[in-house]
């Protein structure tokens, strides 16, 4: 699972990175709302942990833009504002959830998992694209008539470029949705090649009516060519 934590107290950032590596969410952080929206504009998360209070702006104002572009990711918001006209407001405008600081961590990871539940319950239980067929409750991969055995790392590939196949993913934007943060530390994008270069051969084999087209300078795109 994928989280974005959009804070800017350090202390409070370090604790809430600790506690997602140790429940195995993959965690991403913004400290300023414009870092946020950049962010969010390129990814999908499973559920973003807003502030209201950051130093270039109202939080409120995230969500309005995730109301306006029709984003789905879950939002709970954190803010040391017990304020019911926020509340009330934070809800209206689609956030799934609000939770007033100091809290324990034990009841966010709650909330947390109830959102992504309910996201889970909503969303449809596959993508398609062409004559593929993703299955995401099981992970499987269907072309034609054929199942497709896939690394992890390809089906999260494949399923992001299905999930997008209207827009061009930069090798960056694609190779941080796989791999978080930790794609920082990276010298070069060699990994992501060598996966991209397994998976196309995967689906030339398997006849897949759908091209993983190299955009130069730019990114990657899936095609019916």
């Amino acid at each position: 699972m994928k989280i974005l934590i959009v804070e800017d107290e350090l202390d409070l950032v370090s604790s809430l990175v600790a506690f997602a590596e140790r429940e195995n969410y993959k965690a991403e952080v913004a400290m300023t709302c414009q870092e946020a929206t950049k962010r969010i504009a390129l990814y999908e998360y499973d559920c973003i942990l807003l502030d209201i209070n950051l130093p270039d702006g109202n939080g409120l104002q995230l969500l309005e833009d995730l109301k306006k572009v029709n984003k789905t990711d879950g939002v709970i918001i954190i803010s040391a504002r017990n304020s019911l006209d926020d509340k009330v407001k934070g809800l209206n405008l689609g956030a799934d959830d609000y939770l007033t600081k100091p809290f324990h961590l034990s009841e966010l990871n709650a909330r947390i998992q109830a959102v992504i539940r309910r996201k889970k319950f909503d969303a449809p239980h596959t993508l398609t694209f062409s004559n593929i067929i993703i299955d995401l409750a099981s992970h499987t991969v269907t072309i034609g008539d054929q199942a497709v055995s896939l690394t992890r790392k390809e089906f999260d590939i494949l399923q992001h470029l299905v999930a997008n196949n209207n827009r061009v993913i930069s090798k960056a934007s694609l190779a941080e949705y796989i791999w978080g943060d930790r794609v920082d530390s990276a010298d070069s994008f060699d990994f992501l090649f060598v996966h991209l270069k397994n998976l196309k051969k995967k689906l030339k084999q398997a006849e897949a009516a759908v091209e993983i087209k190299n955009i130069y300078g730019v990114g990657y795109q899936l095609i019916e060519p």
